[in-house]
């Protein structure tokens, strides 16, 4: 081997320890940085040379400058970041919630109930008081309130959830959009031949999009030898080499609200939402919040049927003259239970009051509910008929299919008894609460606007306060649509079950957060840089740089004896 020969040797050696400390102070340089992936150089011994009979090193060379990562360990960090971002979704949909039912403060629906029910107790202590009546009014007007408001900023969130959902589209297609450019740039920059060097920044760039893509869908990255990576959700491709597929958005209609899905544009299947945000979103969104809302919708339709049909069948301080019922049929000739009511009345019956104020007289006619699915099955029709039967009182259909009845005389007014149907409840006749569902909730106009007709009593118009006492006691009143189960427990339920959800959903999120942190260690001790990793390897470089130069110079002064022979 010439002296030359040796001299290139040790200029190898130094362009390998030159590299040797830029790539450490690459690393140095990005310590802090975000989604930095450490580099590490892959050095080698350089190629033989034959010197007479001897095989002769030529030093050392530079094989590649990779980044120091585990794919397995990346893939896991996605599918736990995925996780990690449904469980917080769902988790903060369960805060929402329960701050909303605030089942643990002083203005919540429970107090809202039993502030109801302790205005009609006062009724029974004055029976004679219209004031007393009137707050009984008001507080379930309260309550009515409460409830819908509760539904109203229920169906609010999960229409923001849905909102999010739309949104997350474009968000998915930047991203793939992202994925896909950084594919063909760094195939281009490593030459389609991955197992040299890294495109270290663009690969950075890479892996951090890869994540944000991971927090909003569940994603599986396949990297290829050419350098690009796959991306795949579920079994279909939202990214293959440099091509790349857009998300759309797919809606319907759900519990009144337009929904929205994702689904591919070209082949309108469906997105994968079994992870990521989107995954938590859904969810929150159709079960969470919309099966809360049915609960919601459940007990306030059992709240004001089942309490119309106690409050139905009394009588207030005053009767009716005229009274228009609340709902109305969709078929006026069809049987009562099959008629399109939003409650379904039984085969029964119940009973009409004439009261004439002059003579003090009450005449009582039981009108006939028959609903045992035969073909003399009571109609609206029918019950006009009944009525119009009846000395003193004119029945009628209205325009838009409500039962009418009015009172032929100034001097007499009518009243209700006995309803052992439900009929009158159904048909909005001599209720307290009218609609039937959470966000309809209210109260009767016509209690609020004369409260003496609070239909206190049984026996007759302002004899008694029989019904009242029922009325106060229904709270805990073991209802039979319910298997026996009380409004009261109802209500624990719908809180409970919200509660004990929220505890669930929260120890899901910490694991998962958990989980998350770990795998995140993992990551950092194999791609994260070391300072002091880094403190050794320069100096190690540092030191054959040194030696190197020595060996350099001693090289040069023998060259300089050779020459000056």
């Amino acid at each position: 081997m010439s002296l030359f020969s040796s001299i290139q040797l040790a200029n190898n050696a130094l362009k390998a320890q030159q590299i040797g400390l830029q790539v450490v102070g690459q690393n140095i340089a990005n310590a802090n940085t975000p989604g930095y992936i450490r580099e590490e150089v892959k050095l080698a011994p350089a190629a033989t040379q034959q010197y007479g009979g001897l095989l002769l090193g030529l030093g050392v060379q530079v094989v590649s400058v990779k980044q120091k990562i585990d794919l397995f360990l990346e893939q896991r960090l996605r599918n736990s970041t995925s996780d990690r971002a449904r469980g917080e979704v769902k988790e903060q949909s369960y805060q929402q919630l329960e701050a909303m039912v605030n089942a643990l403060g002083d203005n919540n629906l429970s107090t809202s109930l039993n502030n109801f029910f302790s205005s009609i107790a006062q009724v029974l202590n004055q029976p004679e008081s219209v004031a007393a009546r009137n707050l009984a009014a008001l507080k379930g007007q309260t309550l009515a309130q409460d409830i819908s408001s509760l539904s109203t900023r229920a169906r609010q969130n999960r229409s923001d959830m849905n909102d999010r959902v739309t949104k997350m589209s474009d968000d998915i297609n930047r991203l793939v959009e992202e994925v896909r450019s950084l594919n063909q740039r760094i195939t281009q920059a490593e030459a389609g031949d991955s197992s040299k060097s890294d495109a270290v920044g663009l690969r950075d760039q890479r892996y951090k999009a890869l994540t944000s893509l991971s927090e909003l869908i569940d994603i599986r990255v396949d990297e290829q030898n050419s350098g690009a990576v796959n991306v795949y959700n579920g079994g279909s491709y939202l990214v293959f080499e440099a091509l790349s597929r857009k998300v759309e958005v797919a809606q319907s209609t759900d519990r009144g609200l337009t929904i929205s899905n994702l689904q591919f544009a070209d082949s309108k299947a469906p997105i994968d939402a079994s992870g990521g945000e989107l995954s938590g979103l859904i969810e929150s969104r159709d079960q969470i919040i919309g099966g809360f809302l049915d609960q919601l919708d459940d007990f306030a339709h059992t709240l004001a049927f089942e309490f119309n049909r106690v409050y139905s069948s009394g009588q207030g301080l005053k009767g009716f003259s005229e009274l228009t019922s609340n709902n109305h049929v969709a078929n006026t000739d069809a049987p009562l239970d099959a008629a399109g009511l939003s409650f379904t009345p039984v085969n029964g019956s119940f009973q009409v009051k004439v009261y004439n104020r002059q003579t003090k007289i009450t005449q009582t006619t039981d009108i006939q509910v028959k609903l045992n699915g035969l073909d003399d099955d009571t109609s609206l029709t029918d019950l006009v008929a009944q009525i119009n039967g009846i000395n003193g009182l004119s029945a009628s259909l209205t325009a838009d299919k409500r039962l009418k009845i009015v009172s032929n005389a100034s001097n007499q007014e009518f009243a209700f008894a006995d309803d052992t149907s439900g009929a009158l409840a159904a048909l909005g006749v001599n209720v307290y609460f009218t609609g039937n569902s959470a966000i309809s909730l209210g109260v009767d106009q016509g209690v609020l606007d004369d409260p003496a007709r609070f239909a206190a009593s049984t026996k007759g118009i302002g004899s008694d306060t029989d019904n009242a006492t029922k009325l106060a006691a229904f709270l805990d009143r073991p209802l039979e649509s319910k298997n026996n189960s009380t409004l009261a427990d109802l209500y624990d339920k719908l809180a409970g079950d919200l509660t004990q959800a929220s505890s669930v959903a929260k120890a899901d999120a910490d694991g998962f957060r958990v989980f998350e942190q770990t795998l995140v260690g993992h990551k950092n001790a194999v791609s994260g840089v070391s300072l002091d990793d880094e403190a050794v390897n320069m100096l190690a470089y540092q030191r054959v740089f040194q030696t190197s130069a020595k060996y350099i110079a001693t090289l040069n002064e023998l060259l300089g004896i050779l020459v000056n022979l």
